[in-house]
């Protein structure tokens, strides 16, 4: 397993606390980089703008891949574009939704 797949394995201990389930299953984390010097950047969106929980998950998710003895720095970037929809979640999120 190379780094980017343990960071997002690592990732799913992270959860939504409203729909209590993890930010990769969800679809929230649009991409992960791992740059040369281990350092870690990661693009990903929330459900809606205006979550209430806007930092306790990308304070956890920083808190999540700092965590990881091989990471160096970690950056978490927000966006809003594209947007976040239902179809970008995973089958087991879906599945965990009912669907």
């Amino acid at each position: 397993m190379d780094l980017k797949e343990k960071i997002v394995e690592a990732l799913k201990d992270v959860l939504d606390p409203e729909l209590n389930i993890n930010v990769v299953d969800l679809g929230l984390i649009y991409d992960v980089e791992v740059t040369e010097a281990a350092d870690v950047i990661i693009t990903m969106s929330l459900t809606t703008p205006g979550c209430p929980l806007h930092d306790s998950i990308t304070s956890g998710v920083r808190y999540c891949v700092e965590g990881l003895e091989e990471t160096k720095k970690v950056e978490v970037n927000l966006v809003w574009e594209p947007a976040w929809s239902p179809e970008k979640m995973t089958p087991e999120g879906l599945k965990l939704l009912g669907h």
